[in-house]
């Protein structure tokens, strides 16, 4: 009824995020697996029919759809993770199509940001989560209309990437009575990413918290400043502001 209002501006508009955020309570709040599956169901359809308000414009929406459904990939029951890992898996292969069969981009920052962000706040990353992971491999492996392109890649490397992020965990998880060793873990982590500016200060603002926690405040004054510069040199790439004559390598931060 409402599709042309929905789909104003691309898909940017705040009825798509009231519609968008409705969908997402259902996954907020504690569902049966029967409820979960209609629920599932029903994200399928959304995603397919405005795929621009996922991978287009803002990051917003697509962050938060990640964020729950990797949730739900950790979900207690089989039938649900199974069901978690068949949408994430339509998810990304939506934003492969939506690139034109390019890439998934938004989605593997996004996935793994989610991830990060959720290391801190549910604790994944056990063998449910494992569980999860294989499955959409496995999709990925018996999807013979992808069979020739580099999609089967992509995900495989994002799947690796996530198991990378958790392996990095549990070490921090093993250390995190010896502050050094579990900043000095996060730094690595973080010069990892070095190539995803969001992702990298995800982790910086972790360590900064490390550090405040400790009364290390001049190490954590420092990750901070490492963000500001990770920040000016995006704008300034940008072309939004031209504070610095080089990059911000000139500054020795990044």
């Amino acid at each position: 009824t409402f599709q042309r209002q929905l789909q104003q501006s691309d898909c940017q508009n705040m009825l798509m995020k009231k519609v968008f955020d409705t969908h997402m309570l259902f996954l907020q709040i504690n569902q049966s697996a029967a409820a979960l599956k209609h629920v599932f169901a029903a994200l399928r359809l959304f995603v397919g029919k405005f795929p621009s308000a996922f991978f287009q414009g803002q990051a917003d929406l697509c962050g938060s759809l990640c964020y729950e459904i990797l949730k739900c990939c950790n979900h207690r029951s089989r039938s649900t993770q199974t069901e978690a890992s068949a949408l994430l898996y339509f998810f990304m292969r939506k934003n492969f199509e939506f690139n034109k069969q390019k890439s998934i981009v938004r989605s593997h920052l996004q996935l793994i940001k989610a991830v990060s962000q959720l290391i801190a706040d549910a604790g994944i990353g056990g063998s449910r989560f494992q569980h999860s992971l294989a499955i959409i491999n496995n999709f990925a492996n018996g999807d013979k209309q992808m069979k020739n392109l580099n999609f089967p890649a992509e995900v495989k490397d994002l799947t690796k990437r996530i198991r990378t992020v958790l392996m990095a965990t549990a070490q921090m998880k093993e250390h995190e009575k010896d502050p050094e060793m579990l900043v000095d873990l996060q730094y690595s982590l973080a010069n990892s990413y070095a190539s995803t500016p969001e992702l990298r200060r995800t982790w910086l603002e972790s360590m900064a918290k490390i550090h405040a926690r400790n009364g290390d405040l001049s190490e954590a004054a420092m990750c901070y400043i490492h963000i500001a510069a990770l920040i000016a040199e995006y704008l300034k790439r940008k072309g939004k502001i031209n504070i610095f004559k080089t990059s911000c390598v000139s500054i020795n931060i990044v």
